[in-house]
C-alpha cells in the first residue's frame, strides 16, 4: 500500500522475483481498459514479465464499485491459493483494501471536495432535485430521508459517488471474516517534499508520452463524459476540462499537480489509521532490504 508515486509496482515487481507470489491491483483507475498513461498503469512489458489481476477488467463507460472489487479479489486470491502460490495486493485505493479485508459495513470517511460540489448542486438546483436523484440511485435511502434534509441527501449521494454502491446497501451488510493471514506493507513516505518532486516528474513524463492523446481518444468514442467515475480519475478529469477548453494549458498542469498532492494526502491520511502495517520509509536507500526480510518470515509462517 503507499500513496500515488511512491514506486509500489516496482517493489511488488522485485518481490516477485524473491517469492512464489502473484499479483493483484488494488486501483480503482487501472481496472478500467484505455486508462494507461494517466493512470501510470505499468507497461505492456511489465504486464508480461509481472502480470497483475484486475486490470483492464471494465470499459470506462461501466463504473466499478468497491463491492465488485472485493468478489473480484477473493476470487482471484482463491485461484492463486489453489494454484500454490500466495497473493500480493497492490496499489493505493484505500477503500478497496478497507472493503476487501472488512466487508462494507464501514462507510467512507467524507470528501470535501466531492461535498463542496453537491452543495453547489443543491444550492443551484433545490435539494428537492438531488432528493429525486438519490431516489433513482438509492429508492431505500431516499425513503427514509425527507426531500429538503440537505445533509443527509448530501451524505448518501457522497458514499454513491465514492463508493459507486447505495448508502442503504453499505449500512446493511454486515461484517464478514477475512479468510487470510495478511501483513501489510505500507510504504510511507516522510519527506513530502520528495513525493511532490515525484509526482510533478511523473507528470511530465506522461505528457511527453501522449497522455493529452490518450484522452482526445476516450473522448473521441463519443460515449464518455467527465462524470462518469473513470473519467474523474486524478489527471483525467483536469485533461477533460483543458480539451473542453474550461482551462489553458498552463491550468491544466497546475491542477493536475495539485489534485494528485491531494489524492496523496488522502491515502496518506488512510495509511496512518492502519496500525497493523509495517511502516516503510521508501526514499531510503536500504527499505528493500527490510521489506524482503519481512515477507520471506510471513511467507515462513508464524512461529
Amino acid at each position: 500500500m503507499g500513496p500515488t508515486a511512491s514506486g509500489k509496482t516496482a517493489l511488488a515487481c522485485e518481490l516477485a522475483d524473491r517469492f512464489d507470489l502473484d499479483l493483484i491491483s488494488v486501483d480503482s483507475a487501472l481496472v478500467y481498459r484505455g486508462l494507461n498513461i494517466g493512470a501510470a498503469k505499468p507497461d505492456p512489458a511489465t504486464l508480461a514479465k509481472y502480470p497483475h489481476r484486475l486490470i483492464d477488467i471494465r470499459d470506462p463507460a461501466q463504473p466499478y464499485s468497491a463491492a465488485e472489487f472485493r468478489a473480484d479479489a477473493l476470487r482471484e486470491m482463491t485461484a492463486i491459493v489453489a494454484a500454490g502460490k500466495i497473493p500480493l495486493l497492490v496499489g493505493g485505493t484505500g477503500l478497496y483494501f478497507r472493503a476487501l479485508q472488512g466487508g462494507l459495513s464501514d462507510l467512507p470517511e467524507a470528501d470535501a471536495d466531492l461535498r463542496r460540489k453537491l452543495a453547489e448542486e443543491g444550492a443551484a438546483q433545490g435539494w428537492a432535485s438531488l432528493h429525486a436523484r438519490l431516489a433513482r440511485a438509492d429508492p431505500a435511502a431516499a425513503a427514509r430521508i425527507g426531500a429538503n434534509d440537505a445533509q443527509r441527501i448530501q451524505r448518501a449521494l457522497e458514499v454513491i459517488e465514492l463508493t459507486g454502491t447505495p448508502l442503504s446497501a453499505l449500512q446493511g451488510a454486515l461484517p464478514v471474516r477475512f479468510p487470510y493471514r495478511v501483513l501489510k506493507l505500507a510504504l510511507f513516505p516522510h519527506d513530502r517534499a520528495l513525493l511532490h518532486a515525484r509526482i510533478a516528474q511523473r507528470l511530465e513524463a506522461m505528457l511527453t508520452q501522449g497522455f493529452l492523446d490518450e484522452v482526445r481518444a476516450l473522448r473521441a468514442r463519443g460515449d464518455l463524459h467527465a462524470d462518469l467515475p473513470a473519467l474523474r480519475a486524478v489527471g483525467y478529469r483536469q485533461a477533460w476540462q483543458h480539451l473542453d477548453g474550461e482551462i489553458d494549458a498552463a491550468e491544466f498542469h497546475n491542477r493536475a499537480i495539485f489534485a494528485t498532492r491531494q489524492l496523496a494526502k488522502r491515502q496518506l491520511t488512510w495509511l496512518r489509521a492502519e496500525l497493523d502495517a509495517l511502516s516503510i520509509e521508501p526514499f531510503s536507500p536500504h527499505y528493500r532490504g527490510d521489506v524482503a526480510k519481512a515477507v520471506a518470515e510471513f511467507v515462513t509462517g508464524p512461529a
